[in-house]
């Protein structure tokens, strides 16, 4: 199962948890337990059974528990490196701190994600493809509360539509936070402040006509943001009724 070819990955995890709120008031949204063990743990491991190993995690809200719960990653058998951000800086913004981690195409997960697809798959079709940036999508029933994309026959971006309005049904896939990234990403995130793939990265490749290209879940597999309390409880049932496995170890 391993892919073997030193891919390194990130863990976003600075995220404050306000639709988690009261109970990301003293936990971080990546310690919040999913069956008795924190998310990021799930995470982690679901990283390691793709044969990843060193992870990078950006810090912000309550970081210093989440380092204190990890430590290097020595006894998850990972080597873990951090970030820590005294202001937010966004998704692509806390991408860019960590920019000397990276040597080659790499995984960047964000961390309210739950998942157990196959990221060899996901790799093999960004390879295929020759993409710059490759997301993870899926099929969802209520397009206008997420980030929507819009492809082609295949499978190539050609829009992002972030939460649209009632109505507008060109797409219903939505971006899973999960992304492949070659190291020339780089160099389209700006150098300081706030940048988010969403808002502001992701349309300025499609703008410049770069090769993004959309990895299709497939219906079996399991993914969910659980950001909003509903979705962390239906992740605590889905993994109470075996719906979910990740392996640990």
């Amino acid at each position: 199962m391993g892919m073997n070819n030193n891919l390194k990955a990130m863990v976003l995890a600075a995220g404050v948890g306000t639709r988690l709120r009261p109970l990301t008031l003293n936990i971080p949204k990546v310690l919040l337990p999913i069956r008795g063990v924190p998310l990021i743990e799930h995470q982690l491991f679901w990283l390691k059974s793709h044969g990843i190993t060193e992870i990078a995690i950006n810090l912000y809200h309550l970081g210093y528990k989440i380092k204190n719960f990890l430590g290097d990653g020595s006894h998850f058998g990972l080597e873990i490196s951090y970030s820590e951000e005294d202001i937010l800086l966004g998704t692509a913004g806390g991408l860019k701190r960590m920019e000397y981690f990276f040597d080659s195409t790499f995984v960047v997960i964000n961390g309210d994600t739950l998942t157990n697809f196959d990221l060899g798959a996901m790799l093999r079709l960004h390879r295929i493809k020759n993409s710059l940036a490759t997301l993870a999508v899926l099929p969802v029933s209520n397009p206008s509360e997420v980030g929507i994309v819009e492809i082609d026959g295949s499978g190539r971006v050609w829009k992002f539509v972030e939460k649209p309005h009632n109505g507008y049904e060109a797409s219903n896939l939505m971006n899973g936070g999960v992304y492949i990234f070659e190291k020339e990403i780089f160099s389209y995130i700006p150098e300081d402040g706030f940048s988010d793939f969403a808002y502001n990265i992701f349309p300025k490749l499609l703008e410049l006509d770069l090769p993004v290209y959309a990895y299709n879940l497939e219906p079996g597999d399991y993914h969910i943001d659980i950001g909003t309390g509903e979705n962390y409880c239906k992740a605590n049932e889905d993994m109470k009724l075996g719906k979910v496995r990740v392996t640990h170890g």
